[in-house]
């Protein structure tokens, strides 16, 4: 099999997973399914790779490369392609605006209605419904964006004004990773619930995910919703949004913000029905760091438009290792937020460092409280000391605890507090 065919086999496999009836030029039905990709289908000028209509209108193109193809390079052929649609097509009033180059291995998009449109590399193709009501939509993501009203600043600290406007200033230059450092204390998880409103608010973000490190601190942050109150009309955020703090493996279809760890997701995007909410309580800083980086596969249950903007709340640096794919899976925009940044962490943000708000500002912005380090010196610390095989408990069983560990467990809370 040729390089090129062994990438169209793959990328006819993607298709079909994604919701696209895939079919040959000769073998046109558009009515065969709402979204339909046809092979070599002649335009004016050549033919492109693949056409894809939805419900009859064609929507985009995809041009196919075998792999190790740099698809950075053939973008101008895609337009080309998306200028040169036959006239007597039905419904055709503007040019398609999707384009796809893929190689199977590698897949990039964008949009041509998005300002300064660039194309992004997306984990898969998106779901023939979703490009349909991407056109009903007529703005997009992108360009409401950089339509954000001014921010209202009142109950904010100086701290969370300059996080939110820095990151809607990223947003406004179409970055889609941005990193918010903030020191414990200076209100991270507000700060996220604060830009949050207006993303679904003013830029009309359709579903957003809200990861944490481990589930008690989701319950804390979905306390935080609940008791939002927004700035504007100033009624409670659950009063406007559903929220959902996942305990189950099934997205409710009518929530705009998701609060799950990342262990759940990644449980949810290998199609498991079900996860022990027990594995939920342990801390990402407690799993070994040698673990080998979590792969995933396409899941048209969870596609890759599922989440419009994905949140990291204090989760680990092994997020950007060992689940590094989960996150990448989805075609979202990543803010992180952090306490303390490692290299590997801002590596991941593309150095993209909106907001850096350290213990010693906040202490000087009065928002934390400083502290001093005193060393104090003691006998262990400056002549160290043993720890004995087995020692005597009494009073009790008189038994020395290398003969009876079960009288230990018995005699020994007595033994200290006999002793304290």
């Amino acid at each position: 099999m040729k390089p090129e065919e062994k990438a169209r086999k793959e990328i006819d496999r993607q298709l079909k997973m994604a919701g696209w009836e895939v079919q040959d030029y000769n073998e046109l039905n558009l009515g065969a399914s709402p979204g339909v990709a046809v092979r070599e289908f002649p335009l004016q000028s050549g033919y492109a790779d693949y056409l894809l209509f939805e419900d009859r209108d064609p929507v985009g193109v995809l041009e196919a490369k075998p792999q190790g193809t740099t698809l950075s390079g053939i973008a101008e052929q895609s337009e080309k392609y998306l200028a040169s649609i036959p006239e007597s097509l039905p419904k055709v009033s503007t040019p398609p605006r999707f384009a796809y180059e893929s190689t199977g291995v590698e897949t990039y998009f964008r949009d041509l209605a998005d300002p300064d449109f660039r194309s992004r590399r997306v984990f898969s193709f998106h779901q023939p419904q979703t490009l349909s009501a991407w056109l009903a939509e007529g703005d997009t993501l992108r360009g409401r964006l950089k339509k954000m009203p001014p921010l209202i600043k009142m109950g904010l600290r100086d701290c969370q004004i300059e996080a939110i406007e820095n990151l809607e200033e990223s947003f406004h230059a179409s970055k889609s990773r941005a990193l918010i450092q903030m020191a414990s204390g200076g209100g991270k998880t507000f700060t996220a619930v604060s830009f949050i409103y207006r993303l679904i608010k003013f830029a009309n973000a359709r579903r957003v995910l809200l990861l944490v490190d481990r589930n008690n601190l989701g319950r804390q942050t979905r306390n935080e919703f609940q008791q939002y109150e927004t700035p504007d009309d100033r009624r409670k955020f659950t009063e406007l949004y559903n929220i959902q703090h996942l305990t189950s493996n099934t997205l409710d279809p009518v929530s705009r913000v998701c609060i799950t760890t990342i262990q759940r997701l990644f449980s949810m995007l290998r199609g498991e029905e079900e996860y022990d909410p027990e594995l939920e309580e342990k801390s990402l800083f407690e799993i070994p760091s040698g673990e080998a980086p979590k792969e995933v596969v396409y899941n048209p249950k969870i596609p890759i438009e599922t989440f419009d903007f994905i949140v990291t709340d204090e989760c680990h640096r092994s997020i950007y290792h060992l689940w590094r794919q989960v996150l990448e899976y989805f075609d979202a925009f990543i803010i992180g937020l952090t306490a303390t940044p490692s290299k590997q962490t801002l590596g991941f943000f593309d150095q993209n460092l909106v907001m850096e708000y350290s213990h010693e500002r906040a202490v000087a912005d009065g928002v934390n409280v400083g502290y001093d380090v005193y060393r104090i010196q003691t006998k262990i610390t400056e002549q160290g000391s043993k720890v004995d095989s087995g020692f005597y408990i009494s009073p009790g069983s008189r038994k020395n605890c290398r003969t009876n560990p079960q009288t230990i467990r018995k005699t020994a809370p007595e033994y200290f507090k006999n002793r304290f």
